[in-house]
């Protein structure tokens, strides 16, 4: 499978950002998710296939990692992708609290 119809999935993205940063456990990734470790398994195993993750295996235990060089150009879009969203849920979180404020300082006035 092509690293763009891997990314397609929504869970591998999801994937994709918690190891963006941080090198993690099978385990430890499975924990963030609804669905069966054997699910996560074969999304980490399509992320690996297509060269969108490192793997190492330490004992019984495998880490991965996002391979932000195999992802060539990929890694850049998906960064931008995962920053304008976290811009967008501040921006909402800022408004939210402006309009709470707001709420407030009108509940106080007689």
């Amino acid at each position: 499978m092509d690293a763009v119809r891997a990314v397609a999935e929504p869970r591998r993205r999801e994937i994709l950002r918690l190891v963006w940063d941080a090198e993690l456990s099978a385990g430890e990734i499975a924990e963030r998710f609804d669905v069966t470790f054997g699910a996560v398994s074969q999304h980490l195993k399509v992320l690996r296939d297509s060269g969108l993750v490192t793997l190492r295996q330490e004992g019984k235990k495998r880490f991965y990692r996002a391979d932000r060089e195999g992802m060539g150009p990929l890694a850049d879009y998906l960064q931008s992708m995962w920053a304008t969203k976290l811009d967008t849920l501040a921006e909402l979180a800022e408004a939210a609290e402006a309009a709470e404020g707001a709420e407030r300082s009108e509940g106080t006035n007689p």
